[in-house]
């Protein structure tokens, strides 16, 4: 029988590592519009998201949002929208990505707390089901097709 990686591979799939941290979150490096930023990979978080003061660092096209943001206990959160960015993770692209834009100080706060370090954003579902993610906790490999 074929081990999970070859057949992935040949199934067309991208592998990309990924680390779990000490405070238990899992941990990938991506590149937003070819720029590299540290990212939490969130299965329960239903878009990819970064926070307000990544916005220049991406060189994202920011516009207001009606929706609000809610998540990681803080909700009712003002959001605003970036759309049609391209994202790379390990070898895998997409030149379509719509993020949400949020205050994501919390989040870090909490990291720094546990003194890991802050994040530029969130990989979410959105990701995970245009990627027909599948994830190996066993390796800390991320597989995207």
């Amino acid at each position: 029988m074929e081990n999970l990686q070859e057949l992935l591979k040949k199934n067309k799939y991208k592998k990309i590592k990924f680390r779990i941290t000490r405070t238990r979150h899992l941990l990938l490096k991506a590149k937003i519009n070819g720029i590299s930023g540290t990212f939490i990979l969130d299965t329960g978080a239903s878009n990819s998201c970064v926070g307000f003061e990544s916005v220049g660092f991406f060189a994202l096209e920011a516009k207001k949002s009606k929706t609000k943001a809610a998540g990681a206990g803080a909700t009712g959160m003002i959001t605003q929208v970036s759309k049609n960015n391209s994202l790379q993770i390990g070898s895998w692209k997409s030149s379509a990505l719509h993020l949400v834009i949020f205050d994501l100080s919390h989040v870090n706060e909490a990291l720094t707390q546990h003194k890991a370090k802050p994040v530029n954003g969130i990989i979410g579902a959105d990701i995970l089901i245009d990627g027909k993610a599948i994830l190996d906790y066993d390796s800390c490999n991320l597989y995207l097709r």
